[in-house]
């Protein structure tokens, strides 16, 4: 979805961000999309790792039924 946004786009969005925020919120925003992203990335982490844990632990239960 967002392989189709160019430059352009991205500055008119930000520009557009810009004016209705005003220069004194956009650290505040950009501080807290960053926060959003990095508990996004670990609760993915979290995700994967259970999955793994749990493929390994069917791994091996089957391997003890034989």
């Amino acid at each position: 979805m967002l392989e189709n946004i160019g430059g352009t786009e991205i500055l008119v969005i930000l520009f557009v961000v810009f004016i209705f925020f005003g220069p004194k919120k956009m650290p505040e925003i950009g501080r807290s999309i960053g926060k959003g992203v990095r508990e996004f990335r670990e609760a993915m982490r979290n995700i994967q790792s259970d999955i793994q844990s749990a493929a390994s632990l069917d791994d091996e239960k089957k391997e003890k039924l034989k």
